[in-house]
């Protein structure tokens, strides 16, 4: 393993993760360090930061996969752009474990560390889950799925045998928070407008289940409006079983707990998430579910009390609701908590470097949650103000258009929403994005044409 020990000529603040916190703790940093004060550089696996709440509507082709994420070099310049992954941190002698996906792993020193790994999908023990499930945290699944979604409308529109085309056209969608009733009504839009395009196919074919244990769906709305939103997927011909587990779909065969048994050639996993479990592999405290234990000021503590030079935010971190309106009393992992965590976290590393004592308390008292339905539906709460149907929507995409970081991005999702009003949705899918070599390989492998005789003299 390569060593890159004592090579800094200043401190260096490494940020462990490119995302939201990421991305923006980052340009604060940038933004208001002296010449020379300090390098501070940013390790992720991509190359870009992905705005998770647009998964759904670049699934279902309202936005285009490049303009929901935020390349990371163009908009931290002056910054050390690593794209690799952190295996491990040693934070006793502040070094961590740098892994590149096509190079030697190396360890990296610093100063200050900041954790901002985000989640990743928390996958339950059930039987062929692994094998035969899709979750929704990455561009590249949010493309894979509507690709595949709309592929398997082809296929079935030529299908003859009744029991592989209702395999075929049954989608299953197990987890009934924000995310998952996003991107189920999300691609239940997009499909059903699909189907007008086949003659042997119509909506009465395709299925759609929203699979989910709690006895009501998005928590983060009142009980009035999860109510309004089970009984408008219910009339869209969503079928919702509530109080219901996915207890096994090995090859594909579905069974929930409440005794129903069906084929589903598309099964979607959204039941939660869990922190990134590099965390696992460091020294730094964690608590049972696996985040990084700090306090209201994003310094990470534990039993010994703080540990210096160590920082935390976002989906990684267990932060104080101070405004006590989070869960067992921490923020909940979403991205209006990490956009306004960011500042602060910047803020308060700053003043550890420049040797000040005084901390800055991450205090957001919720402004309300809002969600897509698919085109021209939603719903929201902003306190006491709850809205459903054409306005919750238009909600919807206003604040999210406004949060997506960078000018640029911006402008390209609103450009991407006018188009799509004006033309209408485009459900074209891309074949074999994930075997770009295939024709290539095919007319490679082909049989040479055969050889014409010499005509006769």
């Amino acid at each position: 393993m390569a060593l890159i020990r004592n090579s800094k000529l200043r401190p260096r603040i490494l940020v462990v993760g490119g995302g939201s916190v990421g991305l923006l703790t980052a340009q604060n940093l940038l933004k208001n360090l002296g010449r020379g004060e300090a390098t501070v550089t940013v390790v992720d696996p991509n190359p870009y930061m992905t705005y998770l709440p647009f998964l759904p509507e670049v699934a279902a082709g309202s936005i285009e996969p490049r303009h929901a994420v935020v390349p990371l070099r163009r908009n931290l310049p002056g910054a050390e752009v690593i794209t690799a992954k952190v295996t491990s941190i040693n934070h006793a002698e502040k070094f961590a474990t740098i892994e590149p996906e096509n190079d030697e792993a190396f360890e990296l020193d610093y100063d200050h560390i900041v954790l901002a790994s985000g989640s990743v999908a928390r996958a339950l023990p059930i039987p062929g889950l692994k094998e035969n499930a899709i979750a929704l945290k990455r561009i590249e699944e949010a493309v894979a799925l509507r690709d595949h979604l709309l592929s398997r409308l082809a296929d079935a529109a030529l299908m003859e045998d009744d029991e592989e085309r209702r395999k075929a056209l049954t989608f299953v969608f197990v987890g009934g928070g924000f995310a998952g009733i996003e991107l189920l009504t999300e691609l239940e839009d997009m499909v059903r407008s699909a189907v007008a395009q086949y003659e042997t196919l119509t909506e009465a074919d395709v299925r759609f289940v929203l699979v989910e244990a709690l006895g009501r769906v998005m928590p983060e709305v009142g009980e009035a409006q999860a109510r309004w939103v089970v009984e408008h997927m219910r009339e869209r011909g969503i079928d919702v079983y509530l109080e219901t587990f996915l207890q096994d779909c090995t090859d594909k065969h579905v069974k929930l707990s409440n005794g129903e048994e069906f084929d589903a050639d598309t099964i979607v996993w959204s039941a939660g998430v869990k922190a990134n479990p590099m965390l696992i592999d460091s020294d730094l405290p964690i608590n049972e579910r696996g985040n990084v234990t700090v306090r209201a000021d994003l310094r990470v503590e534990g039993d010994d009390g703080v540990v210096e030079g160590a920082w935390a935010a976002g989906d990684n971190a267990a932060v104080p609701d101070l405004s006590g309106g989070g869960v067992a009393g921490f923020c909940v992992p979403n991205a209006q908590h990490a956009v306004r965590q960011a500042p602060v976290l910047a803020a308060n590393v700053l003043a550890a470097l420049r040797g000040e004592t005084e901390f800055k308390q991450y205090f957001h008292k919720t402004i309300g949650s809002v969600a897509g339905l698919g085109l021209y539906k939603g719903v929201s709460q902003m306190g006491d103000f709850e809205a459903r149907g054409l306005l919750a929507w238009l909600m919807h995409r206003a604040y999210h258009g406004y949060a997506i970081p960078t000018m640029d991005r911006k402008v390209r999702v609103f450009g991407n929403w006018f188009l799509s009003a004006v033309l209408g949705r485009d459900a074209m899918p891309l074949a074999d994005l994930d075997v770009p070599r295939k024709n290539f390989v095919e007319a490679a492998n082909s049989k040479p044409a055969p050889k014409k005789e010499a005509a006769k003299a």
